[in-house]
């Protein structure tokens, strides 16, 4: 090498290392666009249990095929400890209120056992429905593949023609249409279909579907995004700020209950409640920054990504995570040959402490009993990076530092299990 050429290699390095000082100090964070319509979005009012001493978060665990009353008996089961699904007189704290908008965020990016189970979906719409005042809000099923990826490679759908259900035949769309059928306000929204599409919100006169995406990387290296849309019942929905009148969002009337599938991933260990957050981003949108490998959506995941999106949009209501059938190796994608029947379902407001129960107890011992798949990289306790321990726990560090009381330690949950 010449003398010239070492100069300009050296000259290269330094600008490079001083670069990387400027992240270091500032995290490539330039005073936001949106100002402060982008702090800390804590705008669903998680209801506060009277909980013993030492517990921060319980998780309810109920035995069910999807076919059978095992929603109800888990609702149940939640009422007995404080935590009421429906939102009455007598109970005004309640999770769902009967004029809500109830947005089940589901996994739809991947067919067979990949994806959220139909029949699961089914008796949770009709629990909604069941409420003892008179349903008369309206019931969202959505989830964005990112348009790529997937069983076709091309992203999610609502319409697997092997969806994961009893029969392996009843889609998304099947369970739409069947209660549409019965004059329910029941819909779908893929979100793959207008995930490259960039938009302004509706309170800015724009009511095209699309993402909004912040202009801005967040020191996770996430750029925040998320879907804003309108139903086929004319309903304005805006995944941060709530149902848009035409004058004004009303953020109460949105309620989201995040239904992750229970599986192992290839990249980072687990996918559940938090990483199932994937499907509120736009991975097709978001940047990966060249001097931060995180920055797009997906990569972000490893840095704590899914706790910043949970933050700064909306917080699930309710977590319910479906057990019915798990992937303890091969996952995100599952084939019904590949999965493993458990029968289970858990719930907790908490999705951190759903994620930690549920891998510890369900995911890792049916990995060991299979010998498929070594079971470090899922390790909730795990400290390397890449693993899952590592990057919930970073995810947990954002929720902690937004006000969220959630956590990862086994001692300080409650674990309710069949109504016990």
């Amino acid at each position: 090498m010449t003398k010239k050429r070492l100069k300009i290699v050296l000259a290269s390095i330094l600008a490079i290392c001083a670069v990387l000082a400027v992240v270091a100090v500032v995290g490539l964070r330039p005073v936001p666009p949106f100002g402060d319509n982008f702090a800390p979005a804590i705008i669903t009012d998680l209801p506060e249990l009277q909980l013993p001493d030492g517990i921060v978060s319980v998780v309810f665990v109920e035995s069910t095929d999807g076919l059978d009353d095992g929603v109800v008996r888990l609702i149940a089961s939640m009422q007995m400890y404080g935590l009421d699904f429906y939102q009455t007189e007598e109970a005004p704290d309640g999770i769902i209120a009967i004029d809500d908008v109830v947005l089940l965020q589901i996994n739809a990016q991947w067919a067979e056992r990949g994806g959220t189970n139909t029949d699961l979906i089914a008796r949770v719409i009709e629990a909604i429905l069941a409420h003892p005042d008179g349903f008369a809000g309206e019931v969202i099923i959505a989830d964005n593949g990112q348009a790529q990826h997937g069983t076709n490679r091309r992203g999610g759908s609502l319409d697997w023609s092997q969806p994961n259900s009893a029969c392996r035949s009843q889609s998304v769309l099947d369970v739409i249409n069947a209660f549409q059928a019965q004059g329910y306000r029941v819909t779908g929204s893929l979100w793959d279909e207008f995930t490259t599409v960039r938009v302004g919100e509706f309170s800015a006169g724009d009511y095209t579907d699309g993402f909004i995406v912040e202009d801005y990387l967040r020191s996770t290296g996430l750029e925040i995004s998320y879907p804003k849309f309108t139903t086929q019942f004319g309903t304005h929905v805006s995944f941060r700020h709530g149902i848009w009148n035409g004058e004004s969002f009303d953020t109460d009337r949105l309620r989201i209950i995040n239904m992750p599938v229970l599986k192992s991933h290839g990249w980072f260990g687990q996918t559940g409640a938090v990483k199932g957050y994937m499907g509120v981003t736009s991975d097709r949108q978001t940047r990966r920054h060249a001097l931060i490998p995180a920055g797009r959506a997906h990569f972000s995941v490893g840095t704590g990504g899914m706790g910043t999106q949970m933050v700064y949009t909306r917080m699930p209501i309710l977590n319910i995570m479906d057990m019915i059938w798990i992937a303890p190796d091969g996952g995100p994608a599952s084939s019904y040959n590949a999965a493993v029947e458990t029968h289970m379902i858990a719930a907790s407001l908490d999705p951190v402490a759903l994620d930690v129960w549920t891998t510890n107890h369900v995911l890792i011992p049916e990995a060991q009993r299979l010998l498929r798949r070594r079971p470090e990289s899922m390790n909730p306790a795990g400290t390397e990076p890449g693993t899952f321990g590592h990057w919930l726990r970073l995810s947990l560090n954002e929720m902690i530092a937004a006000g969220y009381d959630f956590t990862m330690d086994e001692n300080e949950m409650l674990v309710i299990i069949g109504g016990d």
